[in-house]
């Protein structure tokens, strides 16, 4: 983990989300990805709006190395500086995953939502200098009509983009022109309370 040199970016349009340059240590983030291009188990899923490869993480997935992934502190950190700007309340970590998409592989425009599922996520990229040209861009929008683009964001190595998941998150990532995109994805739900 590091702390966060420059305050993270709030918005509530077209949905709430917090976008930050960085997140977790670059040691860490490089470690990662060097796994991830390497030895990582990738599966190939196909749905209706997308085809990518996925891998769950949890320590017994990842090499002692990087344990830290999925330590309490890292999920602590990311949930007070990325998702507490959204005021979630009390959450809990659902699941850590990780995504890979090739070239031509896109995901079309979503929500993510799913009545008393998971209410926020945190991606991070790890995509070691990635032009624009190679697309895979995160496009955010303020319904499910292509022609409602309100903000790209480019999946720079490091960066991190938080959100709320709601009825209106629509988001889509363009296609992979070239090269492997890649992107951890923590999330989370509300705590039950007892």
């Amino acid at each position: 983990m590091i702390e966060l040199d420059v305050k993270p970016d709030v918005r509530d349009v077209p949905f709430s989300h917090v976008s930050s340059a960085s997140a977790l240590s670059p040691a860490l983030v490089a470690a990662a990805l060097e796994w991830m291009e390497r030895d990582a188990p990738w599966k190939l899923r196909i749905e209706s709006f997308y085809e990518q490869w996925e891998l769950h993480l949890d320590t017994s997935a990842l090499p002692s190395s990087l344990h830290a992934l999925c330590a309490q502190a890292t999920i602590d950190h990311l949930e007070a500086t990325l998702v507490a700007p959204l005021n979630p309340g009390r959450i809990e970590l659902a699941e850590i995953t990780a995504h890979k998409l090739l070239a031509g592989q896109t995901i079309k425009i979503h929500n993510d939502y799913l009545e008393g599922d998971e209410t926020y996520r945190v991606l991070i990229q790890l995509n070691r200098g990635w032009p624009d040209e190679q697309g895979g861009m995160l496009m955010l929008f303020s319904s499910a009509s292509p022609d409602d683009l309100c903000r790209v964001i480019r999946p720079l190595h490091g960066t991190a983009f938080a959100f709320g998941i709601s009825p209106r998150s629509f988001h889509a990532v363009s296609t992979i022109r070239s090269g492997e995109r890649y992107t951890l994805v923590y999330s989370f739900r509300q705590a039950i309370e007892h």
